[in-house]
């Protein structure tokens, strides 16, 4: 059902700080910040060639990352996303064999415009994963 790795996102305390030690000490490309209201984020990409690492800083205190960030100040891997063909379809066969979607089981738009859904980290060995249509 998965398909290629999309990314992996690490929660930051300081999004700029984070992402100039990927650009300057690594020597990646770093995309543009961008805000999502919406999932009460803010991200920047970094193209890895194969697959992308997403950092994540709070956006505003009702943050989900804020949260997560209270209990690990220095930042840390947050989630996992994979994509699948049809959302819909996966999130249908995960709920049929006992897998939690968080929320409203409804995708929202995520932040590379595409529906995306998150699934509860106790079903899978204590990692949330974000699953993304392509």
């Amino acid at each position: 059902m998965i398909g290629r790795l999309n990314h992996i996102a690490i929660a930051v305390p300081d999004l700029t700080a984070a992402a100039a030690k990927y650009r300057d000490l690594l020597g990646a490309h770093v995309g543009q910040p961008q805000a999502l209201p919406e999932h009460g984020v803010t991200v920047v990409f970094i193209d890895t060639g194969n697959s992308k690492v997403e950092l994540l800083e709070p956006l505003g205190e009702a943050s989900p990352i804020a949260a997560f960030l209270d209990k690990n100040p220095s930042g840390g891997m947050h989630h996992i996303c994979f994509e699948v063909p049809d959302i819909l379809v996966a999130a249908a066969r995960l709920v049929e064999v006992g897998a939690r979607v968080l929320g409203d089981g409804t995708p929202r738009i995520g932040a590379h415009g595409k529906p995306v859904l998150f699934l509860h980290p106790k079903d899978f060995d204590g990692t949330l994963i974000e699953l993304e249509e392509v």
